[in-house]
């Protein structure tokens, strides 16, 4: 460190003490610089997740349920669930900043602005890799139900929403006062760009909630409203399929399981609603019976009731069945639209829904251990189950 360093002290401190005042001061400065990119990414992520088809309060509680396992999952997410979420995503954001700039501090402290934010990009990929790959499915948590219910691009956009507030760490290494000018002005122009970010995200997600989201920006309109259209339908029969394993399912793992297939396919329907009234400016037409039948995966009336009524010792081996045949469907349909020139959110949508679908269709027969990454990745690249 040169001699104009954030630690520089008095001479007349002992080198030894003078080390330790910087190690400490690098910690600190870690610590709260963990809170700030924690909670930058939290807002950025509540309030930009439904202009991507995510529904926050459902992403949450999966987050929840890394560490809380079943507690967490119910058919409509609880307040305590998602703020359980919340604050573990809180506490693993923090750790990687003391991470990058504690632990790894002999390198990366003293770096300029721009320089920490060059790197702190490629440590969003990897710290957000390390999660989805090992971290949670593997040791130490064990728990399959993110990596394969979320794709991978999720935790990276959360991570680098996260990272991008790194740069910050070049001013609160300072002691309160001592910081170089240039330092004050970068980070005051960067504070002021995140705040700005917040108020335009704050502003949309606020249209949004009134129904006024922006303009339809897709190639072929008739495809996009067939989509939407068909995919509503086709998981509102779905929730009514995984409601009756709520209540009948044998294996608890498995009542959970359909809990969050009614909460996660409640949420991304009420996306479509939404996208539906503020892009065609129409009540959203029901599917005909023919277009019903015609729709991969969609089950039939004497199917349905052959699940209803399913001795409860035949009941789950029934239901995942039935619900595996309905998913792959889905599945279908997503990865059709994913492929498509269709509006980019849409596209995005589909992209979450082909993978969480296909995540189910594993969790629902057990997937565990290594094999959930594998799975995870090849769900991520394509329709696995067609």
């Amino acid at each position: 460190m040169n001699a104009a360093a954030p630690s520089t002290i008095s001479s007349s401190i002992r080198p030894g003490d003078e080390a330790a005042s910087r190690r400490r001061s690098r910690w600190i400065a870690a610590a709260e610089l963990g809170l700030i990119s924690s909670t930058f990414s939290t807002i950025v992520s509540q309030l930009f997740a439904a202009r991507i088809g995510r529904d926050a309060a459902v992403d949450w509680m999966t987050v929840a349920a890394i560490p809380a396992r079943d507690w967490a999952i119910s058919a409509e997410p609880s307040w305590s669930a998602i703020l359980a979420g919340i604050a573990f995503h809180q506490w693993a954001d923090f750790s990687w900043a003391l991470v990058f700039f504690g632990l790894l501090g002999r390198w990366t402290a003293d770096l300029r602005p721009l320089a920490i934010l060059l790197l702190a990009l490629p440590w969003a990929v990897f710290s957000s890799s390390m999660e989805w790959f090992v971290l949670v499915p593997l040791f130490p948590f064990w728990q399959p139900l993110f990596t394969l219910q979320q794709p991978y691009w999720i935790g990276l956009l959360v991570h680098g929403s996260s990272a991008v507030m790194y740069p910050l760490f070049a001013r609160l290494r300072w002691r309160r006062g001592a910081a170089p000018a240039r330092d004050v002005r970068f980070t005051n122009a960067w504070t002021t760009g995140a705040m700005a970010l917040i108020v335009l995200l704050g502003a949309a997600a606020l249209f949004g909630s009134h129904g006024y989201e922006p303009p339809w920006m897709g190639r072929d309109r008739d495809a996009d409203q067939t989509y939407i259209r068909h995919m509503t339908a086709h998981h509102a029969q779905g929730i009514d399929l995984a409601r009756i394993a709520a209540e009948r399912a044998q294996d608890p793992h498995l009542r959970k399981l359909a809990m969050l297939m009614v909460a996660s396919q409640t949420g991304e329907n009420r996306i479509f609603e939404t996208w539906w009234l503020s892009w065609f400016d129409t009540e959203m037409p029901d599917c005909s019976s023919d277009e019903r039948a015609a729709m991969p995966g969609f089950l039939t009336q004497a199917e349905m009731r052959q699940v209803k009524a399913a001795p409860a010792d035949q009941f789950d081996t029934l239901f995942v069945e039935t619900m595996s045949k309905h998913h792959a469907g889905a599945v279908r349909m997503a990865d059709q639209m994913w492929h498509s020139g269709g509006d980019l959110r849409l596209r995005v949508m589909a992209h979450a829904i082909r993978h969480e679908q296909q995540g189910e269709i594993a969790l629902m027969h057990g997937a565990s251990g290594i094999a959930v990454v594998a799975t995870a990745f090849r769900n991520m690249l394509g329709d696995n189950v067609n």
